[in-house]
């Protein structure tokens, strides 16, 4: 007798063409997905008889209306979870920004590994090239001549200030940034793609999903399914988890005849995880060295549509508002964050998560341009730490990121990927 082994478990992702119509088998885009564990479900409601008998037992149970919800839980690497992200955020991974190559760029106020970059006003603007502050940005054309430069090419910067003119940044991995007035051409890119929860045109992705029990030669494939809300957890030390909450309508169960039910699939991809070694955490603008962790929560308050006379499948799965949550942790050193907190100052918060020491790693990222710190309890029996928590708030003040205008975006979080192109 074999018995499913859940190491030799796969897990197949595909975006439906729409809600009510399954993946198509041969679908060319179906891919492997990466997992610690991924555990979904086939439950239905019941409901029993309470007529009163004489025999004082049930007298029939029937079989309600159907659900396939389950969870996700993976470690964050970049691209692994591309279509998830971008459904909990509802919108698509769009290219970040470039500009057009400056003449005369100038790196300069370096206090280590961070500095400016700062540009003639005839040669356009940072924000009207699209540019914005919690961007990992790269740069091409620094050159040797005079003064060395060229550790700033491919070098990861994080934006935390901009204005027209002046690109404030810090290198993410803690190198010095090189100052000089640049005579070549210097060309600016976010790294990767971006997404966002958008203030209108929302992204609506419905997926099939096979669990595949290879060693028993079986699967189920849940369609009509959407993830509802991801949390990403960063501690001190270790790798940066990614879990997500997965609803859905429909279950088919696949025999050993029509098992595997997706015939073609893209294998899963092997980008190496993040990690919290050189992760580098900003609060308003200012690095936090003494950070032991953060979490960040985007809900999506989804919720499944009310049953249906003559079928068994539930009318849909509706989206509510989009929620930005979370907390951050330091060791307890002075009171400036306390301040804030006590004085309900907004702050932003930015992350970057490498995958290595490298000047030009693999990334994730996150942006939060106005929060509100809402609690602020200390803890500890011999360093002292505080867990500060958070709630993201919807920037008014930004644009659609292609009417380019100001230095944030209209929304309450971004997501970077340095991997997608």
């Amino acid at each position: 007798m074999t018995i499913a082994n859940m190491i030799n478990k796969k897990v197949v992702i595909c975006v439906q063409s729409a809600k009510g119509t399954i993946a198509p088998t041969d679908t060319a885009t179906a891919q492997y997905l990466r997992f610690n564990n991924f555990s979904q479900d086939h439950t239905n409601e019941t409901y029993q008889s309470d007529e009163m008998a004489t025999h004082r037992q049930v007298a029939d149970v029937n079989i309600g209306p159907q659900d396939g919800s389950g969870s996700c839980s993976g470690e964050l690497t970049p691209g692994t979870f591309e279509l998830f992200e971008a459904a909990v955020l509802r919108k698509d991974f769009v290219a970040g920004s470039s500009d057009s190559a400056n003449e005369s760029l100038i790196s300069g106020d370096v206090s280590g590994a961070a500095g400016t970059f700062t540009r003639d006003d005839s040669e356009g603007s940072w924000i009207t090239d699209g540019f914005k502050v919690g961007d990992v940005v790269q740069q091409t054309g620094w050159l040797v001549t005079t003064t060395d430069a060229t550790a700033n090419n491919d070098h990861n910067f994080l934006i935390t200030a901009l204005t027209a003119t002046v690109m404030t940044v810090i290198a993410v991995d803690g190198v010095a940034i090189v100052a000089k007035d640049e005579s070549s051409a210097i060309t600016t890119t976010v790294v990767g793609q971006k997404t966002w929860t958008p203030a209108a045109s929302h992204l609506e992705e419905w997926f099939t999903i096979e669990h595949l029990y290879t060693d028993v030669e079986l699967s189920e494939t849940f369609w009509d399914c959407k993830p509802t809300s991801m949390s990403i957890k960063a501690p001190a030390t270790g790798i940066p988890s990614v879990d997500f909450n997965v609803l859905g309508l429909q279950m088919t169960a696949q025999g050993s005849a029509a098992s595997p039910y997706f015939t073609s699939v893209v294998a899963a991809l092997t980008t190496e995880v993040t990690h919290s070694g050189k992760a580098l955490i900003l609060i308003q603008g200012t690095e936090q060295t003494l950070a032991t962790g953060i979490d960040v929560e985007i809900v999506g308050n989804n919720v499944i549509g009310s049953a249906v006379m003559g079928t068994n499948v539930k009318s849909g799965i509706y989206d509510k508002r989009v929620e930005v949550k979370g907390t951050f942790k330091l060791l307890y050193e002075d009171d400036t964050i306390s301040a804030l907190y006590r004085a309900g100052t907004e702050v932003s918060i930015s992350c970057v998560l490498p995958v290595s020491d490298d000047a030009d790693a693999e990334f994730m990222a996150f942006n939060i341009a106005r929060a509100k710190i809402v609690s602020g309890p200390k803890e500890g029996d011999n360093e002292i730490a505080q867990s500060f928590g958070f709630i993201g708030i919807y920037d008014s003040t930004g644009d659609d990121g292609t009417t380019t205008t100001t230095d944030s975006l209209l929304t309450t979080m971004s997501l970077q990927d340095s991997s997608l192109s």
